[in-house]
This record gives structure tokens, C-alpha cells and sequence, in this order.
């Protein structure tokens, strides 16, 4: 028995790399949104509590988005189009992405077994 009809809503991600050297884009934070001011805000809030401690040109891209480029995002959400917002600070680059989904509801476990099919499951194992 599933709890409803799927859901639309947003996907968002911070991610920082270092442009000095060749290590691949780190995760830090992740979160659901079902609204476009709820996905945007997300941003805004991170931008406005980082802005005191980044370099003046990264502050000035920060403030740059949180003035004008807000806007921008928040339009494109709602036509249901991804969007990234990045800033640059010394040698790390910072970018939020905000993309649309679709969230599926789960099925609700009223019963104490679970279905023969759970126990195939086998972790992945690395090589």
C-alpha cells in the first residue's frame, strides 16, 4: 500500500572544489525541497551566513545573486529548470545546485515481515 501520488519538488546540493588541484568536487550538504522558495531560500540562508568570512569578490558574488541572480533562480524553478549558483573563494569554488524531481512515496510497512525480496538484497562490494 503506498501513502500517496508522487510528489513534486527539488533536489539540492552545496558541493566546494579545489581549482588548485585535480581532486573531484566534495559533497557537504544535501537537502529535499518541495517548493521553489523553499529550494532558493536554502541558498540564501548559506550565502548570507558565509558572506562575513569570504574575500571581497567572493562577497561581491554573493551579494550579486542575493540581489539580482535570486530572481533569476527562482523564475527558472518554477518552469521546473535546474539551477546552479557558484562562488569563488581564494582557490575553492562553492556551487549550489537546486534540480527538479519528482519524489516517490514510499510503501507503508504495517506487517513485521518484510517481503522474501528484501533478504536477495546483497551489498556492493568495492573491488
Amino acid at each position: 500500500m503506498t501513502t500517496g501520488s508522487p510528489r513534486r519538488g527539488y533536489w539540492c546540493e552545496c558541493w566546494t572544489q579545489d581549482l588548485i588541484t585535480a581532486e573531484p568536487p566534495a559533497l557537504h550538504a544535501s537537502i529535499d525541497a518541495y517548493t521553489a522558495p523553499q529550494a532558493d531560500r536554502w541558498v540564501a540562508i548559506a550565502l548570507r551566513t558565509i558572506t562575513p568570512a569570504l574575500d571581497p569578490d567572493a562577497s561581491d558574488e554573493a551579494w550579486a545573486w542575493l540581489y539580482d541572480g535570486r530572481i533569476t533562480t527562482r523564475r527558472a524553478l518554477l518552469r521546473s529548470e535546474p539551477c546552479t549558483v557558484s562562488i569563488t573563494q581564494a582557490t575553492t569554488r562553492i556551487t549550489w545546485t537546486i534540480r527538479p524531481v519528482l519524489y516517490l512515496p514510499l510503501a507503508h510497512r504495517t506487517a513485521t515481515e518484510l517481503p522474501p525480496c528484501a533478504y536477495d538484497f546483497k551489498p556492493h562490494t568495492p573491488d
